[in-house]
């Protein structure tokens, strides 16, 4: 078998961490490894196949020799040095949203689009994790029934965020145990303690921030939108429509979404818990009557989906609700990339 030299710029965030996790766990032909982020991290190290591998500080010169290069690191870093590695023919497969909807560039779920792979230039998208959650129930069901439009409600995890998130959610947590009262009250220095200098804008612990990316003049956010925009692309499926609340919640790690779907045909509940049951890379865990269904701490750490609650909507005349949780660190970002570096 081929090996092939691979770099991760930012080997050292949350999601390279498991970029790290998910090579090694699957056995990925990696002949070396050159992990990369910034001069704040370089000269730390990374642990892989029982080794430590020194951290390298990204420049022009990172992508001299390498195959494959992961990026995650956030989309300003990826609009600069994208580019660069794929001039030193290094194929890209890109965790921002930087070049997402552009149309030369694939957006890929493997058990979705895999086709997709075979149009790049170099460069391939990973989806948006709340998006390519949905879709791991959503698009099975598609095929069967043919998809229309859906409404959506998110519930994501702090770590969607990264390390600071879920530190800040930590220490929220401990205070407001210690003083819930103080930390709900706008006006308290509890209260500006707990949001001062930080990631949300107002307390995590014990709340829920509708509120997920910036806001457009529409008033959906960007996260919000891109349910419906990378939908669109990797279904092949100009038309469909989708209206999504996005809301973090005090979760440490796995997206949960709850779908109320519109189709073309006539929708059959036993069809489509059969469909859902036989979805590659999704498990059906739906027992309501002995409290089974999906839920965060059940997929963490997990690289299969559950989809559960499914039952006929009441509101549409061919319509099906469901809810689905994953762990968006993985399916929502490393495992997903290490899969499309897989049909590569």
């Amino acid at each position: 078998m081929k090996k092939y030299h691979v770099a991760i710029v930012g080997a050292t965030g949350v999601v390279g961490q498991e970029l790290l996790r998910v090579l090694e766990r699957r056995n990925f032909p990696v002949a070396s490894l050159r992990p990369i982020s910034s001069a704040r991290s370089a000269g730390k190290s990374v642990r892989f196949r029982d080794e430590s591998v020194p951290v390298q500080q990204l420049d022009e010169d990172s992508f001299e020799k390498i195959d494959i290069t992961f990026f995650s690191a956030g989309g300003e870093i990826s609009r600069k040095y994208v580019p660069i590695a794929c001039q030193a023919d290094a194929i890209v497969i890109d965790n921002s949203s930087a070049f997402r909807m552009e149309a030369h560039v694939p957006l890929v779920i493997p058990e979705i689009n895999p086709e997709d792979v075979r149009r790049h230039r170099g460069l391939i998208a990973n989806p948006n994790c709340t998006t390519a959650i949905t879709l791991m129930a959503l698009f099975p069901l598609h095929r069967a029934f043919g998809v229309r439009r859906i409404f959506a409600a998110s519930y994501q995890a702090v770590s969607g965020s990264g390390t600071r998130a879920i530190d800040e959610l930590t220490w929220q947590t401990k205070r407001g145990a210690a003083d819930q009262e103080a930390l709900s009250m706008p006006g308290t220095s509890a209260f500006a303690e707990a949001t001062a200098d930080k990631v949300y804008p107002h307390p995590i612990a014990f709340n829920l921030l509708p509120h997920v990316d910036g806001f457009l003049e529409t008033g959906y956010t960007k996260e919000e939108m891109k349910m419906q925009n990378e939908a669109r692309k990797i279904m092949h499926l100009p038309q469909f429509c989708a209206s999504v609340t996005c809301v973090r919640v005090p979760v440490y790690r796995a997206h949960s979404i709850a779908v109320s779907a519109e189709f073309e045909r006539t929708v059959s509940l036993e069809r489509a818990r059969e469909v859902l049951a036989k979805a590659p890379g999704l498990e059906l865990v739906d027992e309501p009557q002995n409290n089974r269904y999906p839920m965060p701490l059940s997929v963490t750490g997990t690289d299969d989906c559950e989809v559960g609650r499914v039952r006929l909507d009441c509101a549409f005349e061919n319509g099906l609700s469901f809810w689905v949780s994953g762990d968006q660190l993985l399916k929502g970002a490393a495992l997903n990339a290490v899969q499309i570096a897989e049909l590569l």
